[in-house]
């Protein structure tokens, strides 16, 4: 088994892109693994230490369909002891009052369970008004904006996997 459990769901196929480079900036499939939420079981998580999870922002501040079908499902998760890092897609000038809102919401609830937040990204370099995914002056994860600064995704996405191996201690 890997030692990172990638968990995205998507409904354009940006989050699932997005997955596949993460998991080729980590070296690939015998690193990390990756599971589309909309196939996944309760039990896809179990002997992962390291979680990735990835939910674009949908609609106005509203979880991806997928993630939104499994989001009870996430209390029989054991996230004790886990590390989880979350990444999504949104667009900070269409929808700047809930910008990623989608992973706080995911981050609070896994929280809540027992997994320790890991990747947290500065807000420098965004423009928006309110998000969900802002504590302490961070975004709980990975925010990209594949609309408006597709350009900035590869750098972010090398800077932000370079930062979990440390958190992830790989």
């Amino acid at each position: 088994m890997s030692k990172i459990g990638l968990f995205y769901g998507t409904q354009t196929g940006n989050t699932q892109n997005i997955a596949e480079s993460i998991q080729k900036e980590f070296g690939g499939d015998s690193v990390v693994t990756l599971h589309d939420i909309a196939d996944a079981g309760t039990d896809d998580f179990e002997g992962y230490e390291n979680i990735i999870v990835g939910c674009p922002t949908w609609n106005v501040g509203e979880l991806e369909g997928s993630w939104e079908g499994f989001y009870e499902d996430l209390d029989e998760i054991d996230f004790n002891g886990k590390k989880v890092a979350y990444f999504g897609p949104g667009d900070q000038v269409g929808y700047a009052e809930n910008f990623q809102d989608a992973i706080g919401i995911l981050e609070e609830k896994i929280s809540e369970l027992g997994g320790k937040t890991v990747g947290q990204w500065p807000t420098e370099g965004y423009e928006f008004e309110e998000s969900k995914a802002v504590k302490d002056g961070k975004f709980v994860g990975l925010a990209l904006d594949e609309d408006n600064q597709s350009d900035l995704t590869d750098q972010r996405v090398k800077k932000w996997v370079s930062q979990l191996k440390g958190e992830f201690s790989l």
